[in-house]
């Protein structure tokens, strides 16, 4: 039972919020549609605020404002050819291809393309005149984006943050699986790594689109205009998390070549990387607190620092290469950390080697 408990709780979190935006906005279509005297039971209100809610959440303000305007304009459309063509069970397959057609054009996912078929299929089937739909269209729409934008806006930094966490969390498990790979040789495990390390690529995208939406949010909801000065810490990493994953992937592919050309095991170079991994898994946690921020910087410049005497002991293009990708994801770790302080210093726009040479690397006998 408490598991069930559990599991039920990690799946309403993220998702509570949404639900709850949702029913404030079909109470208030609702409420608004009976005080401005449209109907007295306006269903319709709640149901084109729910439907545009759900197509526009997560979207930037732009973005929302044109699912919104779409997911009225197929009702209002779909009304017409119920003028035109009447109702009936044929009419109403027509109207579901046309309104799914239309959402496609539009450019909606599969939740607003869905919602649109549902919203046909109510427009041949609610009893109500067209003037009053239209009304209802227009109420609930107009109270979805007023929920969206203005009363309960989504806290931008939560949807960021978990972002993050996605892109470095995804990452570290990247470098641990190759360390492995490395050390006990085994080529399946190489594949899987590979597919991972495309994955980091996939969650870079989605903290982009994060932090945009966040940045919008931010910039257009007055109760959450004191997360700018956050999310310009956030924004800041991007481009440095989007160099980490392709250089993760390169050195995949090298750690990949090398063990499938029969090189021994190298268990100091897989202790770098690995090394490296924790301190990806480390860098999300500085933004709420600060401190780790050191940790940071000291463990991967450890890592550069060990898997550059390991290539330095033993002369080999293999090792050299995958030794070179290590420094280079271990500076845009640094780097990224560097950018999320409040207090930017010089060392974000040093040259990498600049860097690597300026910065304290640890000697080849270290520990």
């Amino acid at each position: 039972m408490q598991q069930f408990v559990l599991l039920a709780r990690r799946r309403v979190y993220g998702h509570l919020w949404p639900i709850l935006q949702t029913g404030v906005a079909a109470v208030g279509a609702w409420y608004c549609a009976v005080l401005l005297g449209v109907e007295h039971r306006p269903a319709f209100a709640s149901i084109a605020a729910v439907v545009s809610l759900g197509a526009a959440f997560g979207e930037r303000r732009q973005r929302a404002v044109q699912l919104i305007a779409g997911v009225m304009l197929g009702i209002v459309l779909a009304d017409l050819l119920v003028r035109v063509m009447g109702a009936g069970l044929p009419q109403i397959g027509v109207l579901v291809v046309l309104a799914m057609l239309a959402a496609v054009i539009l450019g909606g996912g599969e939740l607003l393309v869905s919602e649109a078929a549902v919203s046909a299929i109510l427009v041949a089937t609610l009893s109500s005149t067209p003037e009053v739909r239209l009304l209802d269209v227009l109420i609930g729409g107009g109270v979805a984006l007023a929920v969206h934008t203005l009363v309960f806006p989504p806290d931008p930094i939560v949807g960021v943050a978990r972002a993050t966490n996605g892109v470095f969390g995804e990452l570290g498990a990247v470098l641990r699986d190759a360390a492995g790979i490395l050390t006990g040789g085994d080529v399946v495990r190489g594949e899987a790594a590979a597919q991972a390390a495309e994955s980091v690529e996939i969650h870079v995208a989605a903290l982009r689109h994060a932090v945009l939406v966040g940045t919008d949010t931010a910039r257009w909801a007055p109760l959450r205009r004191g997360a700018r000065g956050e999310l310009e810490r956030y924004a800041r990493i991007v481009d440095h998390a989007d160099l980490a994953a392709r250089s993760a992937r390169v050195l995949v592919r090298n750690v990949r070549q090398y063990v499938r050309s029969g090189g021994p095991p190298q268990p100091e170079l897989a202790d770098a990387i690995r090394d490296l991994g924790l301190a990806a898994w480390e860098l999300p946690g500085q933004f709420e607190e600060p401190w780790r921020g050191g940790d940071v910087l000291r463990i991967a410049l450890q890592a550069a620092g060990r898997a550059t005497a390991t290539a330095t002991r033993q002369p080999s293009m293999a090792l050299n290469d995958i030794a070179g990708q290590v420094r280079s994801i271990a500076i845009d770790i640094v780097r990224a950390s560097e950018a999320s302080e409040t207090d930017r210093g010089a060392i974000a726009e040093a040259p990498t080697e600049e860097l690597l040479a300026a910065l304290p690397l640890p000697s080849p006998t270290a520990p």
